[in-house]
């Protein structure tokens, strides 16, 4: 038997990245999988991967009624909903004092807003049937600040506090509630930042010198932790807020 045989599980930014991985690894744990995001060539591709158990929709988690539709979605066409993946989200490399009001808005609106909207109306499904599984993509950056990403520290902070609200909201209820705080994950999202560092190779060294373990993370390697928090043997772990970063919390 799979680890999420006859589950169904709901992970918006699924297109690519970390939640891409974890799309693939659940449907090989044999979970029915679907996944959002903005770009349908790019949710197109990761579902083709699932051998047929992964679908998709194309949903954007700062507007609120994607994300009513993206829950109603995965209702209607499996009947239950496991595990939510709050996944989605977005990175300047700015200053504060840089920072435009539309960057912070837009960081907030998918980083903070979008977990929150998700969780919002998948919650209620969750507690009729006395369980669910939330996990929550933060930061290292949720536990540590770094300099030049003001707006992304504090959207990350922010989905930390909200991991640990609504787990204590529904620790009696059924609903664990956990997040992974990935340090340097190699992703599109890495490489972007790289470019904006105007010398990539320097970013790269600098990146890879913070971390002790000495190289970048794999995506599979964080879709790991995020199959690990949802496994039902591990039903004690609840508001936790895991490094998954290479040693570079333990600094």
């Amino acid at each position: 038997m799979k680890l999420l045989d006859g589950k169904t599980a709901l992970i918006t930014g699924g297109g690519s990245g970390i939640g891409r991985a974890t799309a693939r690894l659940f449907a090989e744990e044999g979970a029915n999988v679907v996944i959002t995001g903005r770009t349908e060539e790019n949710l197109v591709e990761a579902a083709g991967i699932g051998n047929g158990a992964i679908s998709y929709l194309v949903s954007d988690v700062s507007k609120e009624e994607d994300c009513r539709a993206a829950v109603e979605h995965t209702i209607g066409k499996f009947g239950r909903l496991d595990i939510l993946f709050n996944n989605a989200g977005i990175i300047y490399k700015v200053e504060t004092r840089d920072t435009t009001t539309e960057q912070w808005e837009n960081t907030f609106n998918i980083n903070v807003r979008g977990m929150y909207l998700m969780s919002k109306y998948a919650i209620p499904h969750m507690l009729e049937r006395k369980y669910g599984c939330i996990v929550n993509n933060s930061s290292i950056l949720g536990l540590k600040a770094s300099p030049g990403f003001a707006a992304y520290n504090s959207s990350k902070g922010a989905v930390s506090q909200l991991t640990k609200s609504m787990a204590l909201e529904y620790a009696e209820l059924g609903i664990r509630v956990n997040a992974i705080c990935p340090g340097t994950i190699y992703t599109p999202m890495v490489e972007y930042i790289f470019g904006e560092w105007g010398d990539r190779e320097m970013a790269r060294q600098r990146y890879l010198s913070v971390h002790p373990i000495k190289r970048f993370g794999d995506t599979t390697e964080a879709a790991r932790a995020v199959l690990f928090l949802c496994d039902d043997r591990v039903g004690f772990i609840t508001g936790v807020l895991l490094p998954v970063d290479g040693g570079l919390s333990a600094k």
